[in-house]
């Protein structure tokens, strides 16, 4: 395993070359408009200290950049499964990290931010993040996979300052199950302990973890704050995300009588006054050592919802986290940074991988139904049976069928035709988790909703396959147009 102490230092040199950013907002260009946003965030007095950047087309991020070049921009990241064994082994890994690096470049971003999730393990596929099996192998494997995209990331960085990038990792939520056998902070220290990379705590998704383990049981919420903190490598945490919590639209409003909400991550929805009583006890914490930056993630949520929320963090926070900030960079100057980046190699045998490609074969086999959750590493998730089951019998399939493109909507003709012959649309959801499939192309749900659902109607209905086929080009057609849409030159003057 990689030294530690040299680990450490080569994260002191990256994390050298991020100023303090203080607060901003983390933000997709489509939804809402960007360029809306901020000029509505100008009129206001408002102006964020960086805006977080989510993945876009080249073409896209070319232009928020030029638009505005006097904002600090970051970048978020996606489409990388860093938990899984055999990542790197994908076809399309080197293709996606070049493509990342490219964005990176494009906006000179002095991070990516990368989620510790995955919507793709073992040849099965999902809309929405599954956290990662958390255990020794599975940390072992993320830190591996870590060092490999930040050996790409340094030999393609071509920003003009000449200065490294840092790879952030985000601990992802809890969405009515948790699957391990060591604690959420224990996993993340055993990665930050191995490779050079800074860490984004959410507090959203912090909630989610005491609200989805037996802790919410056990204890208070500001003592598992406290105890979590404690344990977390929380000197890594470079950034701080806050977004907003909702109860999930498959399910509604909590009707099990139980005090706490069964709120999960929801970009969309206001921000919960818990959140920030949790957010102020997490500045307040003496070993948050390395802050850069508090995000707001707003991406789909209304211009006037963001403003207002906005406006409210920056009253109430700017300037502990000045603060927080201030006391990092002091300590900083007293340590001694690496001399020049490091090449961090975290060997993990074949045969290892291959346990843990058999682990997340059966952890996609459980949560969708196909299994039951029965092992050491769900013993959690045992105890809490009620979230387990809600994730496969109601949650999943909500995904499957309605999330990223309602199928009635999108195949409209062929779905009528489906019901005229008896063929019901859940049948689908069964359909799309029967087997493991290869992967013929970088992640996209969409256009995997779309190739999923042809090849379904193909073996249920196989009349029906023309009619199909017709809906598939139209939405792949106008999927591709809309992607190649970028802001009008009039948006881009406005903000300068």
């Amino acid at each position: 395993m990689p030294d530690s102490g040299f680990v450490q230092q080569d994260f002191q040199r990256r994390l050298r070359n991020i100023p303090s950013l203080g607060m901003g907002l983390s933000v997709d260009v489509y939804s809402p408009n960007l360029f809306e946003l901020v000029n509505t965030l100008k009129e206001r007095g408002l102006q964020p200290g960086y805006l977080e950047v989510f993945k876009a087309t080249a073409a896209a991020l070319s232009t928020v950049r030029q638009a505005m070049p006097d904002i600090s921009l970051a970048y978020h990241g996606e489409g990388l499964w860093i938990t899984q064994p055999d990542v790197q082994a994908s076809p399309f890994f080197q293709q996606d990290v070049d493509e990342m690096v490219l964005q990176l470049n494009s906006i000179q971003s002095l991070w990516l931010n990368h989620e510790c999730a995955m919507k793709q393990m073992a040849g099965y596929s999902f809309g929405t993040y599954v956290p990662p099996l958390y255990t020794r192998l599975s940390a072992e494997v993320v830190a591996a996979n870590i060092a490999a995209v930040l050996q790409m990331m340094d030999r393609q960085n071509r920003r003009a300052d000449g200065a490294v990038p840092l790879f952030l990792l985000e601990m992802p939520p809890l969405t009515y199950f948790f699957a391990g056998t060591i604690s959420i902070p224990y996993f993340f220290g055993l990665v930050a302990g191995s490779v050079p990379c800074g860490l984004v705590l959410d507090i959203g998704h912090l909630w989610t973890v005491y609200r989805y383990t037996t802790a919410c049981r056990r204890m208070s919420l500001e003592r598992f704050v406290g105890e979590f903190l404690d344990e977390f490598p929380l000197d890594r945490v470079v950034e701080i995300h806050i977004a907003g919590l909702a109860c999930h639209e498959s399910i509604g409003q909590s009707t099990s009588g139980e005090e706490l909400p069964e709120w999960i991550d929801a970009h969309a929805a206001p921000i919960p006054s818990i959140l920030l009583t949790m957010l102020e006890q997490v500045l307040a914490h003496s070993n948050l050592v390395s802050l850069r930056a508090v995000a707001l993630e707003v991406d789909t949520k209304p211009i006037e919802m963001i403003v207002g929320e906005y406006a409210e963090a920056v009253r109430r926070f700017s300037p502990v986290v000045q603060q927080t900030m201030a006391r990092g960079t002091s300590l900083e100057h007293s340590m001694e940074p690496a001399p020049h980046p490091i090449s961090v190699q975290v060997p993990v045998c074949q045969s290892d991988r291959q346990q843990l490609h058999d682990d997340y074969t059966r952890y996609a086999q459980i949560i969708s139904g196909h299994a039951p959750a029965t092992g050491p590493e769900w013993q959690d998730a045992a105890a809490e049976a009620i979230g387990i089951t809600r994730y496969r019998m109601v949650y999943l399939p909500y995904e499957i069928l309605h999330w990223g493109g309602d199928l009635a909507e999108m195949f409209p003709q062929t779905c009528r035709a489906l019901a005229e012959r008896g063929v019901c649309l859940t049948e689908f959801v069964a359909f799309w988790f029967r087997s493991p499939r290869p992967l013929t192309h970088s992640y996209d749900f969409f256009l995997l909703k779309i190739e999923r659902f042809c090849e379904f109607v193909t073996e249920r209905a196989l009349d029906l396959q023309g009619c199909a086929q017709q809906e598939c080009d139209i939405l792949r057609q106008a999927y591709a147009e809309a992607n190649e849409v970028v802001e009008p030159v009039v948006e881009m003057e406005r903000i300068q």
